[in-house]
C-alpha cells in the first residue's frame, strides 16, 4: 500500500488534482479515483464508493485553499460542489477547464481571468418535489442521485426566491407525484416572481390545480403556469434588455443571472459593434439580438416560435433600434447555409451544451468576418472552434464566465476573426 493507493476503507492518500467535475482525484494504478469535497494537496482518509470513486472520511491535512462553505446544505445538496474552494484557486480551476479543452484540440488562444457572478444573483432556479411516505421532499438533488435534499436556504439564489421556499413547499404538496418528480421553475423578474410547474401528479384533481394557482397569486407570484394550462397572471414578468423590455414566455429560456447576461452581452457587442448586419443563431428571446440592434441590423434565428414571438414584441415596442428580423428554424436539423450567412458581417452563436457542429461547419465556410461563440461547455466549444480555426478563423480571446456559482460548470465567450482573404 502506497500513499496514492485508494483501495481500502480508511486509506490515507494525498489528493493530486481537481477533476473536471470539481472532485479531488488520486491515482490508483492506471486509474484516477474521484473523491468529492477533497482538494489538491490534502491528505485524506477515504473509503471505496463505487467504480473509480471514493468517499471522503476525514481531512487529515487540509489545503491552504480550503474555505468555509457558505451554505448549511453543502456536502449533501448536489447544487454546489465547490463552496469549499477559496476564490483564487476556484477562479483558476474554471479558467483551467477552458485552457485544457482548447489544448486538447491543439488550440492556443489568450484566455482571460474568470469573471465570477456574485452570490445571491441567481434569478432562475428549478426546484424538485416528490411526495413520499414521510411527506413532501422539496429542494435540490443530492450529488449523483435522484434523492431530493430538503432545503431551507440557498446563498446562490436571489433572496426574493429564497424567501418563497416555504410558500413553494405549501403549493407543491397537493401536486407532487409519488413517482418521478415535479419541477418548480421560479424566475425573479424586477417586477415580481414568475412560477412554472411541470410534472404535476396525474392524480391531482383539477380543483387542486386551480387552487394551487390561486394560492400562488395570493402568495405574491405575478404569473403562474401549471403544465400546459393557460397562465394565471397579475402581470407579465419584464426584463430590461438594453433599450428594450423582454417578456419571456412561460418556462422560456433566460440566462441564470442578470449580471452574467449583462457581462456576456457587453462582450458580444464589443466584438460585433462595427458589423452593419449581424446574424444571431440560437437567439432565444433576444438576449443578444435586442442589444445588438442598437447598432446593427439583426436577423435572429431560433427553433422556438414562442421565444421569437417574445423577441419580436420587444423589438416592436422599443425605440431607437435598427431593424430586427426573425426566422423559426431548427438549427440542428436544418442549419443556415454558408451562402446565406455570407451576407452578414458578424455572427453570434449561443448553442446548447451539445454545441452546434453542423451549423458551425456552415459558419466556417461562410466568410463572415467576425464571430462570437458563446458556450456553456468547454469540450464542445473547443471542438467547434477547431472547425472554425481549420477554415481560417483566428481565436483572438476567450472569456471564462462563471454564471453557475460554486458548480463545476463554466461558460465562455470566444472572439473569432477571419484571417486572410
Amino acid at each position: 500500500m502506497t500513499d496514492s493507493d485508494a483501495r481500502n476503507a480508511g486509506d490515507l492518500v494525498t489528493i493530486e488534482r481537481l477533476g473536471s467535475k470539481g472532485d479531488g482525484q488520486v491515482r490508483d494504478g492506471d486509474e484516477w479515483i474521484s473523491v468529492a469535497l477533497a482538494l489538491p494537496g490534502e491528505k485524506v482518509r477515504i473509503a471505496p464508493d463505487g467504480k473509480q470513486r471514493a468517499k471522503l472520511l476525514e481531512v487529515v491535512t487540509p489545503s491552504p485553499d480550503r474555505a468555509k462553505p457558505a451554505c448549511r446544505h453543502f456536502g449533501k445538496c448536489g447544487g454546489c460542489g465547490l463552496q469549499h474552494l477559496g476564490e483564487p484557486a476556484y477562479k483558476a480551476f474554471k479558467r483551467g477547464l477552458i485552457v485544457q479543452a482548447l489544448k486538447s484540440r491543439g488550440l492556443e488562444a489568450p484566455v482571460e481571468e474568470t469573471w465570477v457572478t456574485p452570490p445571491g444573483s441567481r434569478r432562475r432556479v428549478t426546484f424538485a418535489a416528490r411526495m413520499t411516505k414521510q411527506g413532501l421532499r422539496f429542494g435540490f438533488h443530492a450529488r449523483r442521485s435522484d434523492d431530493i435534499i430538503d432545503i431551507s436556504e440557498c446563498p446562490v439564489s436571489s433572496p426574493d426566491i429564497v424567501r418563497k421556499i416555504g410558500a413553494l413547499k405549501e403549493l407543491a404538496a397537493p401536486l407532487a407525484p409519488l413517482k418521478g418528480e415535479m419541477d418548480i421553475l421560479v424566475t425573479a423578474a424586477p417586477n415580481g416572481l414568475d412560477l412554472h410547474l411541470s410534472g404535476v401528479a396525474t392524480f391531482a384533481a383539477p380543483h387542486d390545480v386551480m387552487m394551487a394557482g390561486a394560492k400562488a397569486l395570493a402568495a405574491g407570484f405575478i404569473r403562474v403556469t401549471i403544465g400546459h394550462d393557460v397562465p394565471l397572471s397579475q402581470a407579465q414578468p419584464e426584463f430590461q434588455v438594453g433599450k428594450a423590455f423582454l417578456r419571456p414566455p412561460p418556462g422560456g429560456f433566460l440566462q441564470a443571472s442578470t449580471e452574467a447576461e449583462t457581462f456576456m452581452a457587453s462582450l458580444v457587442r464589443q466584438h460585433l459593434k462595427f458589423a452593419v448586419d449581424v446574424v444571431d443563431l440560437f437567439a432565444g428571446s433576444g438576449t443578444f439580438a435586442l442589444r445588438l440592434a442598437e447598432e446593427s441590423r439583426v436577423h435572429a434565428v431560433e427553433g422556438s416560435p414562442e421565444a421569437l414571438a417574445a423577441l419580436e414584441a420587444s423589438a416592436r415596442e422599443a425605440r431607437g433600434l435598427k431593424p430586427v428580423t426573425t426566422e423559426v428554424r431548427d438549427l440542428f436539423r436544418n442549419p443556415v447555409p454558408a451562402a446565406t450567412l455570407a451576407k452578414f458581417g458578424g455572427a453570434v452563436i449561443d448553442p446548447p451544451r451539445a454545441g452546434a457542429k453542423q451549423q458551425v461547419e456552415a459558419l466556417a465556410y461562410s466568410g463572415v468576418r467576425r464571430i462570437v461563440y458563446v458556450s456553456c461547455d468547454p469540450g464542445t466549444l473547443a471542438r467547434d472552434l477547431r472547425v472554425l480555426a481549420d477554415a481560417g478563423y483566428r481565436v483572438n480571446q476567450v472569456y471564462p464566465v462563471d454564471q453557475f456559482l460554486w458548480s463545476a460548470h463554466v461558460e465562455s465567450v470566444a472572439f473569432l476573426e477571419r484571417t486572410g482573404a
